[in-house]
């Protein structure tokens, strides 16, 4: 089994090297290939991943290249790991929105509109040479804003499911709360890439015994404190919603707190250096403690169950992936993309039955649905005017003015990767 990891120089990839080593059982890989323009990067990284897979005892050989065609050609899955203009259009992203008042951040808002139309047609022009080279291959999208680019790929006929660590995070969180296994656990997790609420949590399966008021009743504090959102409004909702929509909930106080204290960008590109130099000490053959701090827990868990279930393996009998809507959620659109719990197989992905959704999540979720639509058409096809467009219809921005200077900002700090503009 031949996979490939295009971004493989990112500081995340040990997480996933690591993941791949314990889990050779469940996903067999006897070829892993890192693509990556960056060199020098992709070296430091991919040394570390020969040692770590020998430190293992793992026998797969790990191939680095910048060649991209070369390095997806035969390959069974591809995973995508992107981030186009680095660290330093991550800051900007996080930083201008601030100016109007609006959250800085770089997955949701102007930021996470900035990201996705820098993002869309690269992630298309890859897609479209993996399907030259090997139109049989799955791709396996963790390259944010993963909901638009998932759906970029999926309309333009790609074999593609995409894939967040926010679920299996809650996953791991609330087994080790209750004291049962992580396989244990299935969550009712309901809504669009990093726009979800769990609703219920089950033991043994979608129709097992919700223990989510439970958690909420012993262990609400911690929770919410998790969550970065109240308690009160917890306890008020009944549902556990992800940290990301205290950027909705939340709205002011985060962006006063924004205004005082470095970017998260900054932090990780401090971060980055730190891991870089890790990675270049011959001696280390394990992920450092530090990369803890860097984001993406279990994410490698999440790629090897997903890979192994798209590659006809031994994956998880359901996950939560992004996947096409197909009348799950019915005051949504067939192809929009949702993320919620599906069974995944050789022919992809499959969405579980949904409860009827409570309308204060379904408004919500249905107005981000419409700026994704107006987000992936400026991404497709550019234009000043798509781009005020969908931002005038993000919740986040909403308002004529902010989304005229919002737009103006935007375009001002992203000409060099938009060929239109």
């Amino acid at each position: 089994m031949k996979l490939a990891v295009v971004g493989g120089g990112s500081t995340y990839t040990p997480e996933l090297i690591d993941g791949f080593a314990r889990l050779r059982d469940t996903l067999p890989i006897t070829e892993l290939v890192l693509v990556d323009p960056a060199a020098e990067r992709l070296e430091l990284v991919g040394g570390l991943a020969r040692r770590i897979f020998a430190k293992q005892g793992h026998g797969g050989t790990i191939v680095t290249t910048s060649d991209l065609d070369a390095g997806v050609a035969d390959a069974d899955a591809v995973l995508l790991q992107l981030r186009v203009g680095g660290q330093a259009a991550r800051r900007q992203d996080e930083t201008w929105p601030l100016e109007c008042g609006c959250v800085g951040q770089e997955t949701t808002g102007a930021g996470g509109l900035a990201k996705a139309l820098r993002t869309v047609p690269v992630v298309l022009d890859i897609a479209e040479r993996v399907r030259r080279t090997n139109p049989n291959a799955w791709i396996i999208d963790f390259t944010n804003p993963v909901g638009i680019v998932t759906r970029a790929l999926l309309t333009a006929g790609h074999k593609a499911v995409g894939l967040c660590n926010v679920a299996i995070g809650f996953q791991r969180k609330f087994a080790k709360l209750l004291d049962v296994t992580p396989g244990e656990v299935h969550l009712d997790h309901v809504g669009l890439n990093h726009l979800t609420w769990e609703t219920g949590v089950r033991i043994g399966g979608p129709e097992g015994e919700d223990r989510l008021p439970q958690l909420l009743a012993e262990h609400g504090a911690a929770i919410a404190d998790d969550v970065r959102l109240p308690r009160e409004l917890l306890d008020r909702l009944g549902v556990v919603p992800s940290y990301y929509l205290g950027y909705y909930y939340t709205h002011d106080q985060v962006v006063r707190e924004q205004r005082t204290k470095p970017s998260r960008a900054a932090e990780v590109a401090a971060m980055e250096r730190q891991l870089l130099e890790m990675y270049g000490d011959p001696t280390l053959d394990t992920k450092p403690e530090l990369l803890a701090k860097r984001g993406g827990a279990y994410y490698s868990e999440a790629a090897v169950d997903l890979a192994a279930s798209l590659l006809g393996g031994g994956g998880s009998p359901y996950q939560v992936v992004n996947t096409t809507n197909d009348g799950t959620l019915p005051f949504l659109p067939d192809d929009a993309v949702i993320e919620v719990q599906a069974t995944v197989g050789a022919k992809g992905a499959a969405p579980l039955p949904v409860p009827t959704v409570d309308p204060l999540y379904a408004g919500l979720i249905a107005n981000v649905t419409a700026y994704e639509d107006l987000a992936l058409d400026a991404a497709l096809r550019g234009g000043r005017d798509r781009v005020f467009r969908a931002l005038l219809a993000h919740p986040l921005v909403g308002q004529y003015e902010y989304a005229e200077a919002l737009t103006d900002r935007l375009l001002a700090h992203n000409r060099e990767h938009l060929a239109w503009a």
